[in-house]
């Protein structure tokens, strides 16, 4: 196998990875990714135990047990580019020796699922519900510096959403699904599900006019009124393409579970969010524990 140079993999004084600060032994192989560092401790407050907590800029952890389950939490921070730091540093922790600098023979699969807010693009999908989305479609270019290989039913999904938006310019959009094994256990009443959409941003990116003009401004209507067969898009964020796609990369089961805290069809925001996002943690966590 071929060693891994140090200037490509970055480990720390006491034998961590660089960024999210983490070994083999203090990572479960379950893990929750929270945009916010604040939102970490908000999750684990419900864990049973608390084995190891990390911290390095915004990347904070704790691992712990949910009854028997075994549970890392990560705080991500906003975006794809943050999500490509998170993503890769979570795999290579439990898939490279950093003591060879090589890649293990017997490859461990992660369990990742993000927690996070998120604006609705229907109608009736109103604030304060959950959606677990089906396929995460990027608005982003963070997957197009890897080689995503997107199946027939993605492809398809792809063109006729390109075709519908006419967003085959500067945006180059990708698809990828959510991890099956994982998305089972979420279709359930508690739960909307759809396709969630990435955007590298909050302003713009997203339809949303302060100061400033839109290159495209009937994005968000495009994006409510699209559909393919059972397919449509139900809401918004800035993370879930890139778990989904370099999870499937790297062989990982992922699934982004968001409450909504906005409507942008209906104009409306949260009265609390949150409980609405103190809802999202203790009906996920129910899940989580026996998956």
């Amino acid at each position: 196998m071929n060693r891994i140079a140090e200037s490509e993999l970055i480990i720390n004084s006491r034998g961590a990875i660089y960024h999210i600060d983490l070994t083999a032994e203090e990572l479960a192989d379950t893990v929750i990714t929270v945009g916010d560092p604040g939102r970490v401790a908000e999750v684990s407050k419900h864990f049973d135990s608390i084995e190891v907590k990390q911290q390095h800029r915004e990347f904070i952890s704790h691992t712990g047990y949910v009854g028997k389950k075994r549970i890392t939490v990560i705080s991500t921070g906003i975006g794809p580019d943050n999500i490509d730091i998170v993503l890769n540093e979570l795999d290579a922790v439990k898939n490279i020796d950093f003591e060879t600098r090589t890649i293990n023979k017997e490859l461990k699969q992660l369990t990742i699922i993000r927690l996070g807010t998120s604006g609705s693009l229907q109608n009736e999908i109103p604030v304060d519900s959950l959606v677990a989305g089906t396929h995460g479609l990027g608005l982003d270019n963070l997957l197009h510096y890897y080689n995503l290989q997107m199946n027939t039913e993605e492809q398809q999904l792809l063109q006729h959403f390109v075709g519908h938006t006419g967003l085959n310019g500067a945006v180059q959009p990708y698809i990828s699904a959510a991890g099956t094994s994982v998305l089972k256990h979420f279709a359930t009443d508690n739960f909307h599900q759809g396709i969630t959409v990435t955007c590298p941003g909050f302003y713009g990116p997203q339809g949303r006019v302060l100061r400033l003009g839109l290159s495209n401004p009937n994005l968000v209507e495009n994006l409510t009124s699209f559909s393919f067969g059972n397919h449509r898009i139900s809401n918004f964020e800035m993370e879930t393409s890139a778990i989904y796609g370099l999870g499937k990369l790297l062989g990982h089961q992922c699934l982004s579970v968001n409450v909504i805290v906005a409507n942008r069809v209906r104009k409306e925001f949260s009265k609390d969010g949150a409980k609405a996002v103190e809802h999202l943690i203790k009906t996920c966590l129910g899940i989580i524990e026996k998956i």
